[in-house]
Order: structure tokens, then C-alpha cells, then sequence
């Protein structure tokens, strides 16, 4: 039997929490970025840095010489979907990304958990971060009770507007 879904009340605060608590749950996430020819294209990552900036700013580690980075240099849109099987729910973000090549950067995001595929550390030339800054988010989730209307399986919006997170217009399901 499918949880009712009561979005009467939803906040702002209330679908971002849900998100966090997703994102959490899921830990990895597909990047999707777009190739040369405009077809996206999603592999696994791991994101992180959740919770460390209110616009839910993530970065990911990655090697300079992989296609993400060239399809971000072409194109900085990028999507990171997240997806809590046990929870019954999504989070989708969208928005752009940006590559950091500043030393600076790469030592403040560095994590010790990242030597095994980064040897060299921060300073290393293998290593690349990518800064993801979502725009707006989508989230539906049976156990936080969040979707856009009850008993639909169409995602609660988030806007990034004036500094905050803005709840959006309803979505028709798909």
C-alpha cells in the first residue's frame, strides 16, 4: 500500500530538509552532463560538501582528462539525480557546474577518504574539481511525505531566488 502524501503543508523548509535527508540516504548520485552532440550523458559520483553552503553547492573530485570535464567545458548545465530506493523518493537538481583548477580551492575541498584515487593530493595534476551549484530542485518522497499534490507522484520545486530557496509552481506528473 502506497503512504498518502499530504503536500497541503509544504514549506520551503520542509521539501529542502526532505532533500537533505534524500540525499543522504543515497550518498552517490548520477552527474548528467551533455556531449558534444547535445545527448546527456550520467555516470555515478559522489558528491560532496551537502549542508556546507545554503545554495547546496556539492563539488565533486574528478581527473581533468575524463569526459565529464571536457563535456562541462563545453557546456556548463549539469544535473545531479539522487535516488533513495528505501525511502521512496528522488531529488533532482539542476543547475551549473563549474571546473576548479585553483590550488587554493582544491586544498580547501580536499579529503584525506580521496588519496586512494588521488595519490598526489590536492597538489597533484590528476586532480579536478568540479563545482556543482543547483538553481532549482525536485523532490518527491513517500517517506517525507513531499510531492506536489497528495496522492501524486509529480516532485515538489525549489527555486534558488534573492539568497533562499523558493517554493515553486506545481508540476504535472512525469
Amino acid at each position: 500500500m502506497t503512504p498518502e502524501l499530504r503536500s497541503d503543508a509544504l514549506t520551503a523548509e520542509g521539501v529542502l530538509d526532505a532533500a537533505l535527508a534524500t540525499m543522504r540516504a543515497a550518498r552517490y548520485c548520477f552527474l548528467i552532463t551533455l556531449d558534444a552532440s547535445g545527448q546527456p550523458q550520467a555516470r555515478l559520483v559522489f558528491a560532496y560538501g551537502l549542508g556546507h553552503d545554503p545554495d547546496l553547492t556539492l563539488r565533486i573530485a574528478t581527473s581533468p582528462t575524463t569526459r565529464k570535464v571536457r563535456e562541462l567545458a563545453r557546456d556548463s548545465r549539469a544535473t545531479l539525480a539522487y535516488a533513495d530506493v528505501a525511502g521512496e523518493g528522488y531529488v533532482t537538481l539542476i543547475g551549473e557546474a563549474r571546473l576548479v583548477s585553483d590550488l587554493a580551492e582544491r586544498r580547501r575541498w580536499w579529503d584525506e577518504d580521496l588519496r586512494p584515487f588521488f595519490p598526489q593530493g590536492p597538489e597533484g595534476d590528476d586532480f579536478l574539481l568540479v563545482e556543482f551549484r543547483p538553481r532549482r530542485v525536485e523532490v518527491m518522497s513517500f517517506t517525507h511525505k513531499v510531492a506536489n499534490e497528495p496522492d501524486s507522484w509529480a516532485p515538489a520545486v525549489l527555486e534558488w531566488a534573492d539568497g533562499r530557496w523558493v517554493l515553486r509552481e506545481r508540476m504535472r506528473r512525469g
